[in-house]
């Protein structure tokens, strides 16, 4: 289960490092809330299905976001890599453009 756990804790720290700024107006709560959830999800298939079942969740669960991230980007003509521009993704994630 520790390796398991290892894999998820270090993806989402290099994901925090790297894509971080995307999250800014996230409230903290929402981003913690997430961070527990996919770590406990993570620790419960690996005591249940194993070590192969909590990979595929973690690695599966990654692809499923980028491709959602993808598509929604997409739709809303919003850059992929950038997100720009950052004024109608603030809007779209119901931030505050600040002033």
């Amino acid at each position: 289960m520790y390796f398991e756990l290892f894999v998820a804790s270090t993806l989402i720290a290099v994901g925090c490092i790297i894509f971080g700024r995307f999250e800014e107006g996230t409230a903290r709560w929402r981003r913690l809330l997430k961070l527990a959830l996919f770590i406990g999800v993570t620790g419960l298939l690996s005591q249940i299905v194993g070590r192969t079942g909590a990979l595929l969740w973690i690695f599966g669960a990654g692809v499923l976001g980028l491709s959602f991230h993808i598509w929604w980007c997409k739709k809303h003509g919003i850059g992929v890599l950038s997100a720009e521009p950052k004024e109608k993704y603030y809007q779209l994630r119901g931030w505050e453009w600040p002033k």
